[in-house]
């Protein structure tokens, strides 16, 4: 699965080719793993593109030298930073943030976005890529937002993939709205203060549409070294790389440098031995 953050979108790009085939096909229950566990054992283990997927054409990608298909991450998830620097570097437009821009600037990224999505609709459907849009969509055009729905009904039966877009995003906002649901269902009754759990939290957040809501790897581009409000719940227990290539010179290599590094760590989960 990837999830994606928008940051200062005057210059998008499209994934690197091939971009999902470098993630296992896994399907594993998490409905009832406390947050930031360890992954369970799977009961429907499919390593990558099998034969029967891809209607015999193949029976698994070829991956880069030195990645290890059963160590992959099953949810990675990318701050897309960078944008307005190598804007900047190229005399282009480069406006601030996103919702503090005049409303004809803003009104052009979110056309932006939306022409993105509608454009990677055939590749998403033909890739067997489910899409979800999480943030605060009410602040989006109305246009967008139909889009956002339409392209989330359309792909909504897909499973090979999942690709979530952070649009209006914030990972405060997103543990205040998920405390108020969970306070709302006590005052209905529908639970007990006592049954209040990190599982019972984690069904609130925005990546309850996700299978595996837990980045295994968060990738930064543009050489900061922060993770900015973006899945801070979520990122508890993630590995983190960060990249020094701003988000529009983010190749397949940048990618692969950091799926080896993932590959090179010891995943803890808050504990000293794993």
């Amino acid at each position: 699965m990837l999830s994606l953050r928008l940051r200062r979108t005057s210059v998008c790009k499209t994934l690197p080719q091939n971009f999902f085939q470098f993630f296992s096909h896994q399907k594993t229950s998490t409905d009832d793993r406390p947050h930031g566990s360890p992954p369970l054992a799977s009961t429907n283990l499919n390593s990558g593109l099998i034969e029967e997927e891809m209607g015999g054409i193949e029976q698994a990608m070829q991956l880069p030298e030195g990645l290890r298909r059963e160590s992959m991450p099953r949810h990675v998830a990318v701050i897309m930073d960078g944008n307005s620097r190598w804007a900047r570097q190229r005399g282009l437009l480069t406006p601030s943030d996103n919702w503090t821009r005049p409303k004809e600037e803003v009104d052009i990224v979110m056309t932006l976005i939306e022409n993105l999505l509608k454009s990677g609709l055939d590749d998403f459907i033909r890739e067997g890529t489910r899409v979800s849009i999480i943030g605060d969509t009410s602040r989006v055009p109305e246009s967008l937002q139909r889009t956002i729905c339409e392209i989330q009904e359309m792909t909504r039966e897909n499973s090979k993939f999942h690709f979530i877009m952070a649009i209006s995003y914030s990972g405060t906002y997103d543990l205040v709205e998920a405390c108020k649901s969970v306070a709302q269902k006590v005052r209905d009754g529908v639970i007990q203060v006592e049954e209040i759990n990190e599982s019972v939290v984690q069904h609130e957040l925005e990546t309850k549409c996700s299978e595996f809501p837990c980045p295994d790897l968060l990738i930064r581009t543009s050489g900061e070294v922060r993770i900015s409000n973006f899945l801070l719940w979520q990122s508890a227990y993630s590995e983190l790389f960060f990249a020094k290539a701003l988000w529009p010179d983010f190749g397949k290599n940048d990618f692969v440098e950091a799926l080896a590094s993932y590959q090179q760590r010891q995943r803890r989960y808050g504990s000293r031995y794993a």
